[in-house]
């Protein structure tokens, strides 16, 4: 995980809920009437792209908000991932550390 130490500046970037600001996030604003995202709890890709949890890789998560609605599976809304702002923004900011979709999802099979 990328936690500050001693001497060392926070490497962590900023998480899809954070730059969207739905409130999806343990004891958000939203998080009673749509639910806990599991963007923000699922620990499985923590790490990834420099993120907490699945924060910046949110894409491959069935259930995140899009659109003011809970998404589905990665196969039903990834044309809908590739035009989003924060997804694209991770892409520019990861350049040439981005980490494929289909290796993200292996990871959460296993």
């Amino acid at each position: 995980m990328n936690k500050k130490g001693v001497g060392e500046e926070n490497t962590m970037k900023q998480n899809c809920w954070e730059f969207k600001g739905c409130g999806r996030e343990p004891g958000g604003k939203k998080s009673e009437e749509l639910g806990v995202c599991p963007a923000t709890s699922d620990e499985r890709l923590d790490g990834v792209h420099g993120g907490k949890n699945s924060g910046r890789a949110c894409w491959v998560m069935a259930g995140t908000l899009c659109g003011g609605k809970v998404q589905g599976t990665f196969a039903h809304k990834y044309k809908n991932c590739e035009v989003c702002d924060f997804y694209k923004k991770t892409r520019e900011e990861e350049n040439g550390s981005y980490q494929l979709s289909i290796i993200l999802l292996s990871r959460l099979k296993k």
